[in-house]
């Protein structure tokens, strides 16, 4: 199997004067994952999330693909000490802080990757599988998926292209050990053979310098046609739980929740993709 690396693994560098910049179209994001929806996904719904290569929204008019990247969309905000409307905002924190958030969040983005390991050819009908290998992400979760392109609004999930997923997926956590408990709330007579899962038990450390791995096997079925088909891994993730100066805890909040600086509707989390597989079904 060929393992297909990510695009560009470097973080974008060099922030843009917020000034130049109008805030992206608002929207509820999930910090936690996605615990209560278990079904497939495509990344168009995360517009709370940032980009970090602006190839994977190519098409964009006019600036807005250079306003969806984490350099503008969050890193810049945080050197700032810009204010967050409903969240605890970045202005609480002192300069020194703000670099040194701002540094643990690019470290963070460098570390971690996506890659799909998959055949380069198969028979149609075929039944085979693929694997996502995933590096960093802030946890406590991240999201894994299958789809068929590597672009921020146009991927479609896996099935769209011609892939059937045939069995639910297989989870690996950072611990090594088998998860189940995402996969499990789904009624098992609607199928569980998702091209979406999440990964819990996430727990990356830019201040350390720990990024643990987490490997998600996929099984497919090859369409019935021959002809070259399109195959990429998504990896959707969280930053500002990584590290104490990206969150704050209400002392009163009976359950010590994490509250991001950025809020439901900022630009801390990551939508990230591996190449793209063009896998050929042949006889």
């Amino acid at each position: 199997m060929r393992v297909l690396a990510l695009r560009a693994a470097t973080t974008i560098a060099g922030a843009l004067a917020i000034g130049a910049l109008a805030p992206a179209t608002p929207a509820r994001g999930y910090p936690g994952g996605t615990p209560d929806y278990q079904t497939d996904v495509a990344p168009f719904c995360a517009a709370c999330h940032s980009s970090r290569v602006e190839a994977e929204l190519a098409g964009a008019p006019g600036d807005r693909a250079a306003k969806e990247l984490a350099a503008n969309k969050q890193i810049a905000l945080i050197k700032a000490g810009e204010k967050v409307l409903g969240a605890p905002g970045y202005d609480g924190l002192s300069e020194a802080d703000r670099a040194t958030l701002a540094k643990q969040i690019e470290a963070l983005d460098a570390a971690s990757t996506v890659a799909l390991a998959a055949p380069a050819s198969v028979k149609p009908g075929e039944t085979f599988t693929v694997k996502v290998t995933v590096t960093g992400g802030g946890g406590p979760v991240v999201g894994v998926g299958l789809v068929d392109a590597a672009h921020r609004w146009f991927a479609r999930p896996a099935p769209a292209a011609g892939w059937e997923i045939v069995a639910a997926p297989a989870i690996v956590g950072p611990d090594g050990q088998p998860q189940s408990a995402w996969l499990d709330k789904r009624p098992e007579r609607l199928g569980r053979n998702l091209s979406f899962v999440n990964v819990t038990g996430v727990a990356s450390d830019p201040a350390k310098g720990t990024y643990p791995k987490s490997e998600v096997t996929f099984q497919l079925r090859a369409p019935g046609a021959a002809g070259s088909y399109p195959l990429a891994a998504v990896f959707l993730y969280g930053t500002e739980k990584s590290t104490p100066l990206g969150y704050v805890v209400d002392p009163k909040d009976p359950l010590q929740r994490k509250q991001i600086r950025g809020g439901f509707t900022g630009g801390s989390g990551r939508v990230l993709f591996s190449d793209v597989a063009q896998i050929a079904v042949k006889p």
